[in-house]
């Protein structure tokens, strides 16, 4: 079975994987050392394991200001950065296709992001009832299953 890494890398992003039968979660460290060494640690414990890293969006806009991507874009270069020295294969997975994954509908179905956010964390919980899911960690730990389902 192949194991996972999942990294949501936002500032309020969080990392998800697997090990064993069992998900395991943790917010984003605060900084790029502690960064590096939790991936580097997970790393140590499942030689082998695949690094899937959300995908930035390309677009900056009215809805998504560069005052909000810049710090996504630079997390993600970083914990990219991090896997490859590691030699893990990485792979990056747009938010639109792991969301579509779970059913769920998309975010403009509904009241706003809040509604949406909280609607994603329930997925999640119900999939990892024996992890308390925060807003930080919903996100990784879905892509964690998507991963899995998908066998990426």
């Amino acid at each position: 079975m192949t194991s996972y890494i999942t990294i949501d890398p936002g500032v309020n992003g969080g990392i998800a994987w697997d090990s064993a039968a069992l998900a395991s979660c943790m917010g984003m460290p605060g900084s790029d050392t502690e960064i590096a060494e939790e991936i580097g640690l997970l790393y140590s414990m499942r030689p082998g394991i695949k690094c899937i890293i959300e995908d930035v969006p390309k677009f900056v806009g009215k809805a998504l200001p560069g005052s909000t991507i810049f710090p996504l874009a630079f997390n993600c270069g970083l914990v990219r950065g991090i896997a490859v020295s590691l030699r893990m294969p990485v792979i990056l997975v747009r938010p639109q296709d792991w969301q579509k994954h779970f059913r769920l509908g998309t975010k403009g179905d509904t009241s706003g992001t809040t509604e949406w956010k909280n609607k994603l964390k329930a997925e999640a919980q119900r999939r990892y009832p024996h992890l308390k899911v925060t807003l930080k960690t919903a996100d990784a730990l879905l892509m964690l299953a998507y991963a899995q389902e998908k066998q990426l």
